[in-house]
Formats: C-alpha cells, structure tokens, sequence
C-alpha cells in the first residue's frame, strides 16, 4: 500500500516543492563550478556548503514533522538520531586517511594514536567500506529508535513523559560520547576529513556535489513521507494523534504503528546527519546536546507542523536568520530572537508559515455545493435527529430490539 502511494503524484504544493529542489541541485553547482567567480552570478563554494548544510537541517525537520505533526510523538531527542548517523559518516571518512595522518598509522586514527590505544576498537570495523557505511548509517539510529519505541510504546508512556525520556536519552549520550574511551574522539569528535569515495571532500566538485545529494536526498524524503501519511497505515497515525485511547478500542495496535514511524523518522534524521558531516568538516558530541533537538522542534513548528513541506521551510528560514543574526552586535540576543519567534508563532500563527499561503483545495471536492442542504433524518420514536449515513449519534440496532425507521424531519 505504501509503496502505491509511494507511486502517486503529489499535489499542488509538492510538485513545486520538488521542483524548486530539482532546479536548485542542478543551478546551485552550475553556478558555482562554470561561472567565473568575477560574475554577479556566481556562487561562492562557502555559500554552497551552507546551503547544504541547511538542506540536511531541512531533512531532518521533516523527520521529526513525521512524528510529531502526524503521529503526536514530540521528540526532544531526534538531534540524537541525526548525531549517530553523522558519527557513521565520520568512522568511514576517518578509515580514508590511512597513513596521510599526522602520525601516519595505516589503520588507526590520529586520535586513537594520541590515547595510545593498541589496536582498532570492533565497532570501527567495516567502515572502511561505503556500503557497510551506508548500511549502519541507517541501521545505528533506527534500531536504537525501534528499541527505544518497542519498551516505550509498549508501555504507553506518552505527552510530556515521552519527551522527557527521549531528551534524556539524547542527553546520556552526549555525556557517553565526550568519554575519551568511548572510542569516537572524545570532546574533539572526528574531523581532518581527506576523502570521500575517493574524491577530495574539500574540493570545490564535491562540495557541489554534496549539495545536489543533499537536495536530492530531501525530495526523496518528502516522498517517502508523504507516501506513509497518505496510504491507510497515515490515516491510522493521524487518528493516533488525535485519539488514541479511541484508536486503540478500535482494534489497531497502536503501538506497532507508533515504533513503525518512530523508525523511519529516525532512519531519515540519521540520513541528514551523515550528509551534513562531510559538508561542515566535523563530528563531535555537541550535536547530542538536548538543545539541539530542541530547536529541532522550533523549526517544525515554525515552518508548520504536519504539512511537511513547512518543517523543511522553517529550517531553512530559522538556520537562515541564525546565520545572519549571530554576527555582530545581535549575536548575544538570538535565543531571546528564537524564543520570541516560537510564542509569536504559537500564538499568531498556529499553522506555522506555511499556513499564511491559500490552502490547495481538495482533488475531486467541489468548492461549493448548489441546491437545498440535505434533508436531516429523525427516528419515529422521536430521538435526536441525524445526518444521513449515521454519525457519531446515529442510531444503532441492537440485537432484540427494533430498529427505528428513519422518517424526513419536517
């Protein structure tokens, strides 16, 4: 079902989302790589390396907007998921130096060589391979959000509870990950990056490059997010949100689906963090910092929770604004600027800033409807009258009893 869904176009609004994603992965490097920097036209490779730094803040909105905006789960830990499959990327680019490190060791990192450990530690195997890479970059943070979702949704810890326990969670990590004998580098994390799939990954081809992955990567997870919300497994999420215990009396085990998108919004965060590693240069634990994930949730709710579209557009503008505002004089106020942002938003703008655009209207509804409004029905012993077709009030036949006929209200 959800691969059908997969299959659909999407709407109005999608179409140009994707579009204006497929235009900037393919115009953003041109304009860098074959415009002379002499031109207005040009794009400066710092200015593409931002970007795609935030088209991975973007990706990783929309993994939360996932959660959140259409299964009711507030993580205040998703920066976690988005930290382990940035440290995945950093363990395969770190294998690449080899022995073009400061201590020139064939198999141990520079970091490792300074602590004076011996050998390479059992998790660092494989990674010198992309495809293991690339598998653990999904596998680390999605099985660490199925078990975490199995014990939790099992045992329907919910609302601010939840949160607390996934901020906690993001939290003892950061506190594991600063240990110098973890075995990631300690409170330094991993940089000095050489190469990726043996392209120089400071070169100006691979940052451009990195930046059309990056875009390609969030259209792609729009896809897939909006196949999940739009197949029948997405009207169960939504009915989650909005009443659980009534999902739950109705039959479906809400728990399955609850770790289900759980998963896969974790596997998307984990995507986000592995391509911004090589774009920014370095990994350390400060990305596990509960404030982080936080502000995860400020971007969401600022572009627009459960529209998907807004959460990616509320990263780039709230990352956009950082950008600009923690420079100079404004530096000491942004997280005053952000905090006043989210009341403002909360309280004038529920729907986010996706909200102030029209509303696409429904395919196959009409606009409005000619003609007298339907007739209301009321049973003949006198009971409340109802729509046609029943309701929440509709009357129900019971086994041993009559069932009222249904006669035109006058």
């Amino acid at each position: 079902m959800i691969t059908r869904r997969f299959l659909e176009a999407p709407d109005r609004r999608g179409w140009i989302f994707l579009a204006l994603l497929a235009a900037a992965a393919i115009i953003v490097p041109a304009l860098n790589l074959f415009v002379p920097s002499t031109s207005p036209l040009h794009v400066s490779t710092t200015t593409v390396a931002l970007w795609g730094k935030y088209l991975c803040f973007a990706l990783l909105a929309l993994s939360l907007d996932l959660a959140w905006g259409y299964c009711g789960i507030l993580s205040l830990g998703h920066g976690a998921f988005f930290a382990l499959g940035g440290y995945a990327m950093g363990m395969y680019l770190m294998r690449q130096i080899g022995p073009r490190g400061v201590y020139a060791h064939p198999v141990l990192p520079d970091f490792m060589m300074f602590l004076n450990w011996k050998e390479l530690p059992w998790y660092w195997y494989g990674f010198n391979h992309f495809p293991y890479a690339a598998v653990m970059i999904l596998a680390v943070p999605g099985i660490l959000a199925f078990v975490f979702g199995w014990f939790a949704f099992r045992s329907r810890v919910t609302g601010v509870y939840l949160s607390i326990i996934t901020q906690a969670l993001t939290f003892a990590l950061m506190l594991g990950f600063f240990r110098n004998d973890f075995g990631f580098g300690g409170n330094n994390g991993l940089t000095d990056f050489k190469d990726i799939l043996g392209f120089n990954v400071q070169s100006t081809g691979t940052r451009a490059a990195l930046f059309s992955i990056s875009a390609l990567a969030l259209g792609l997870g729009y896809l897939v997010a909006q196949a999940v919300v739009r197949s029948k497994a997405g009207k169960v999420l939504i009915a989650v949100r909005d009443a659980e215990s009534r999902t739950r009396f109705l039959g479906y085990r809400v728990e399955h689906y609850k770790t289900f998108v759980f998963t896969l919004s974790a596997c998307m965060a984990g995507v986000a963090g592995a391509l911004y590693v090589p774009q920014v240069g370095i990994i350390n634990p400060s990305e596990f910092a509960p404030a982080n994930s936080i502000e995860v949730v400020i971007w969401v709710a600022v572009g627009g929770r459960g529209t998907l579209i807004g959460a990616a557009l509320g990263a780039i503008l709230v990352n956009y604004a950082k950008t600009q505002f923690t420079i100079g004089m404004l530096a000491p106020y942004w997280l005053f600027a952000l905090g006043a942002l989210f009341v403002l938003v909360t309280l004038f703008l529920p729907r986010g800033v996706l909200g102030l655009l029209p509303r696409p209207e429904p395919t196959g509804v009409p606009c409005s409807t000619s003609g007298p409004p339907a007739p209301k029905l009321r049973s003949a012993a006198g009971s409340p009258p109802v729509q046609p077709g029943g309701g929440e009030h509709a009357s129900v036949s019971r086994p041993g009893a009559a069932a009222a006929q249904p006669v035109l209200a006058k």
